[in-house]
């Protein structure tokens, strides 16, 4: 075993970071500038359409976010001088040969990247199948092949989900494996051949094409059904989650001599300690509920109470992800989670919940406060339905029959409604999985990190990403659900996404 801290590990390097505009990317090129302002240059792949559009999505979507505040206390006046001598923003994408990069700079990132860190993915649950096949799946592979022409790389490392695992019907342990090529989560059912699924993307694509002629929302929706459609085939619960794993297999199949590292964390929360407590982008996977819940929009929460919610903070997922690059070992996938060694439970988000925005209640635009009750926790599905029948469904259809003879403003205001109906029906069973969740995550590979982590000088910079070290309801109630607040619940929110 090589070891270094990651300080010394990161001197003189250069790295590449796809979808450098990510939640997650973004905390991890803060950390990585913080602690070693020697690195020879940062490569942030970026989809622009050219470098100055890139570079400007450097500085809208990164640079003068709020995470970056102390280091740019740190530094000061010389701050911007700081990413103008360190950082290159390239447009690119991932979804393209050579990701998409044009011009001359191509060679020479071939001859000074060291490493490649990829974040790049597209984390909706409910995306296109097309569009999520050629990052997730497609663009997994073209990252591999752009390191296999980087002369110098020394660490390639993926960030995946834990989820890949798929939908376990027992309290199984999930272990740190790779995916063989072509493999089912159906036992039994036949090999799943990537290379038929590009070819059955494509050839539904044209058909729906013929079909719907200048529609776009109509093919829109087909391609998300289709994508759910072949992602319950092979045993996994949604699109995204599907061409992850494919895209695991791809590499895991193709790395040959490649120093690839898998990390899979689970649901990824605020920031724990670093840079500062709190910072979170955008209301992700059940920080919409508890988003949705502080502003008196959502009544219950869905999911057996003991269900626990693996979640891990940002800022560890980054801690793991640098240690994992530093410490060379012969593991090369890491799940980053909390469910074996301190899980967090629905009943206590729940209870955690009710009492932050009891004591501090949500306040709007116009500073009215938002009073809400302690809720529901619904905890089958069945109940969820029949909670929907009974609040949504029924009244609903008999204002309809009621009213729909008089006034055509009242079956457009149903169909209005009814449609809202459907959407949160069709969110809730894209999100059952994770809800009623039954396994754990095996993180025997991480554990050992940790310890050979804990043998390397730190030079002062906090690498902690053990989840032992987490109260959840301190975390919850004085850093998790203020920053959502402050970074989030002001914001309008669209579809939530995942890790």
């Amino acid at each position: 075993m090589e070891v270094a801290s990651v300080p010394q590990f990161l001197r003189g390097k250069t790295m590449l970071v796809t979808g450098a505009a990510g939640f997650l990317a973004k905390v991890f090129v803060e950390k990585v500038l913080r602690i070693q302002s020697d690195l020879k240059k940062l490569y942030l792949l970026l989809r622009a359409s050219d470098s100055e559009a890139a570079t400007q999505r450097l500085h809208d979507e990164i640079i003068r976010k709020d995470l970056f505040r102390v280091l740019r206390d740190k530094w000061g006046a010389d701050f911007e001088s700081l990413i103008a001598e360190k950082v290159v923003p390239v447009a690119g994408d991932v979804s393209l040969a050579n990701l998409g990069i044009k011009d001359a700079s191509l060679e020479k990132m071939w001859e000074e990247i060291d490493i490649i860190a990829n974040f790049a993915a597209n984390t909706n649950f409910d995306e296109r199948y097309d569009i999520a096949m050629e990052i997730n799946t497609m663009g997994a592979l073209h990252v591999l092949n752009f390191a296999r022409s980087c002369h110098k790389i020394q660490v390639f490392l993926h960030v995946s989900t834990a989820y890949v695992c798929g939908e376990p019907e027992e309290r199984e342990l999930i272990k740190e494996e790779p995916f063989r090529m072509g493999e089912s989560l159906k036992e039994g059912f036949r090999a799943l051949d990537i290379h038929a699924e590009r070819n059955l993307v494509q050839k539904t694509i044209e058909q729906l094409r013929s079909k719907y002629t200048g529609n776009d929302v109509a093919i829109t929706s087909a391609m998300k059904d289709f994508g759910i459609k072949r992602a319950n085939l092979y045993g996994w619960p949604n699109t995204y989650v599907f061409t992850k794993a494919m895209g695991e297999m791809l590499l895991s199949r193709y790395k040959c001599e490649i120093p690839l590292i898998i990390i899979r964390p689970t649901m990824i929360t605020s920031t724990y300690k670093e840079p500062f407590p709190g910072w979170i982008e955008g209301l992700r996977t059940l920080d919409a509920v508890v988003g949705g819940y502080g502003k008196g929009k959502i009544a219950c929460f869905l999911g057996h109470p003991q269900t626990i919610l693996d979640a891990i903070p940002a800022d560890m997922v980054t801690n793991c992800i640098l240690a994992a690059m530093a410490i060379h070992s012969n593991k090369y996938i890491y799940h980053v989670s909390s469910s074996l060694r301190n899980s967090l439970t629905i009943s206590r988000l729940h209870d955690n919940s009710y009492l932050y925005f009891k004591n501090k209640p949500f306040t709007d635009t116009s500073g009215k406060p938002t009073i809400i009750s302690k809720g529901l926790i619904l905890s089958s599905m069945a109940s969820f339905h029949a909670y929907m029948l009974i609040r949504f469904v029924l009244p609903l259809k008999a204002l309809y029959l009621v009213n729909q003879v008089f006034c055509q403003s009242f079956r457009d205001f149903y169909n209005r409604n009814d449609r809202k109906v459907k959407i949160v029906i069709r969110i809730v069973q894209l999100y059952k999985p994770y809800v009623f969740f039954k396994a754990l995550f095996d993180d025997t590979n991480t554990e050992e990190l940790r310890e050979k982590a804990k043998m390397v000088k730190d030079d002062g910079f906090d690498l902690g990403f053990d989840p032992k070290s987490i109260d959840w309801t301190d975390y919850l109630m004085n850093v998790h659900i203020p920053g959502l607040v402050n970074y989030a619940m002001n914001s309008s929110p669209k579809l939530p996404r995942h890790g």
